[in-house]
């Protein structure tokens, strides 16, 4: 607060008074008499007092005047940042009210997304579970094919060796349909793939090298007995070469009357082209004999060759011979007489077990269909 200095105007001079008459010396041993009040010096006092005090109020006045000015400036500017406060204020408000409605927004979009991954969800499992039950349909048809491939590949083999006695290509077979078989992962046909097996160790016992070589030698035969050479009309028989009394009495009577013993078998006929035509009947016999495995028709047809070679046939060719030679040691060797595999056990076995599988299949529960997603947007539950 600023201090207001008065300064004291300067005062009038005092007029000079008149000196006072000299006593009387008889009043020179009184008490000396008080001065006279002076009355022009109490009013200056008092105005100076009161002009003190009028510069005083007039200095407090102005300076309260400044003061309440500068208090008038101050309140004017707060008041200006007061508005410019309270139009923040309003302007925050609005921006929280801006805010509010974006996170009621944000709250809807994420509620809405919330129920689509949902739905999503329940759709991708309703979708592996109809991939799973499609994987096990697709198992279970790969399954079914290739037990229908193996069942064909040992009916196939099975054929090939009673029909055409094809040794090799019904071992071929067989192996085929063991590797079908180990494509399923199934221990329900270990059983069958060991029956399998034995049958296939059955079929590569089978000697089919002597069974090719004797298919080889009577059909090399057949070809030499359309040119052998019959017997000629006078050669004696062998049978007729001894002196007894009835080989004797047989030629006396020879040109009168002719006696010939019929044992029963086509062989006896005296036809020489007919007999030619029995033999290769005879020895087509003993082929398909020899390769259905039949060993006694084989060795009745290759008897009966034998018989009609000696009979009607020159004994002194060469051809005659050497199929005589053959016939003997096709009758006496053993090799091709090896017995038949049974087949068909594993055959049996399998379409058994493709039977339970078919069953088991059709008695499999029908996969739930895929439920309708509950969960839609806007309607499911955050």
């Amino acid at each position: 607060m600023p201090r207001m200095t008065t300064e004291t105007p300067p005062t009038a001079p005092i007029p000079a008074t008149p000196a006072p008459a000299a006593a009387p010396a008889s009043a020179s041993s009184r008490r000396p008499a008080d001065p006279a009040p002076r009355r022009g010096g109490g009013a200056l006092a008092v105005a100076i007092l009161i002009s003190l005090a009028a510069l005083g109020a007039a200095g407090y006045t102005a300076w309260t005047v400044w003061n309440m000015r500068q208090d008038l400036g101050a309140a004017n500017g707060l008041r200006g940042q007061v508005d410019t406060l309270q139009g923040t204020v309003e302007g925050l408000r609005d921006d929280n009210a801006n805010l509010r409605r974006r996170v009621s927004d944000a709250d809807g979009v994420n509620r809405s997304a919330r129920e689509e991954i949902l739905g999503v969800s329940e759709r991708t499992k309703n979708l592996e579970d109809a991939v799973a039950n499609l994987s096990e349909r697709s198992l279970s048809g790969h399954d079914t094919m290739l037990l229908e491939e193996a069942e064909s590949l040992l009916r196939l083999g099975r054929e090939h060796f009673v029909l055409f006695n094809d040794v090799e290509g019904a071992v071929a077979a067989y192996s085929l349909a063991d590797e079908a078989l180990a494509e399923i992962n199934d221990g329900a046909y270990s059983g069958v793939r060991q029956s399998l097996n034995a049958e296939r160790e059955a079929l590569l016992k089978v000697k089919v090298p002597a069974i090719a070589h004797d298919l080889s030698l009577l059909s090399t035969m057949r070809t030499d007995l359309a040119q052998m050479p019959y017997r000629p009309v006078d050669m004696p028989a062998a049978d007729a070469a001894g002196e007894g009394f009835f080989a004797r009495a047989g030629r006396a009577l020879a040109g009168v009357i002719s006696i010939q013993r019929d044992d029963g078998t086509p062989l006896a006929m005296a036809d020489g082209r007919l007999a030619r035509e029995l033999a290769l009947v005879d020895l087509a016999h003993a082929q398909a004999a020899l390769l259905a495995f039949d060993d006694k028709g084989r060795i009745e047809a290759l008897r009966r060759v034998d018989v009609a070679l000696e009979k009607n046939f020159d004994p002194n060719d060469a051809h005659v011979r050497q199929a005589r030679a053959q016939i003997a040691d096709m009758l006496l060797e053993t090799t091709g007489n090896v017995a038949p595999p049974k087949l068909g056990a594993a055959l049996a076995e399998l379409s058994n077990a493709h039977s339970v599988h078919a069953l088991h299949g059709a008695a499999a529960p029908a996969p739930a269909a895929p439920a309708a997603s509950s969960s839609a947007p806007g309607q499911g539950k955050p």
